[in-house]
């Protein structure tokens, strides 16, 4: 979600208030830098912060789009054309407003920030030439290939 005013310590019932459109995105790891990170004992950002590391859509759907509620919307990921991720916010194990208030704790949300919520069941490698595809209910919102 992307962040639609300036924000800090947000209570959960009020983080509704702070965005208003939903988009799709994946936030790669690299799993071999992580895990060398890791035996080491050292932070692990490096795995999370490198050229490419992040695919966003450029669509935003508004949230109200969702008649039932936006907690229902399935976001769906394909690779080479086959569903390996599909889920709802609703089941996620955070919800969207708690994520916020947590984050607001700590640092103030500014308008135009972009929060990343979660991963559904499904995560997996990918490979030179996978083709990714993501999908916001019909939306289709992005469509990359991996090149490594």
């Amino acid at each position: 979600m992307r962040i639609t005013r300036n924000g800090k310590n947000i209570a959960p019932e009020f983080a509704h208030r702070y965005f208003d459109e939903l988009s799709l995105g994946i936030d790669f790891t690299a799993r071999d830098v992580q895990s060398a990170l890791k035996a080491k004992g050292h932070p692990w950002e490096k795995a999370k912060g490198f050229d490419g590391s992040a695919v966003l859509s450029k669509k935003w759907i508004p949230k109200a789009t969702w008649k039932g509620g936006w907690e229902l919307a399935c976001f769906t990921l394909k690779k080479n054309g086959r569903v390996v991720q599909s889920a709802t916010a609703e089941s996620m194990i955070f919800h969207v407003h708690d994520l916020i208030s947590y984050v607001s704790q700590y640092m103030t949300l500014k308008m135009g920030d972009v929060l990343f919520t979660g991963t559904p069941a499904g995560v997996g490698p990918v490979a030179d030439g996978d083709v990714l595809e993501g999908f916001l209910d019909e939306y289709s919102m992005f469509r990359v290939q991996i090149h490594g």
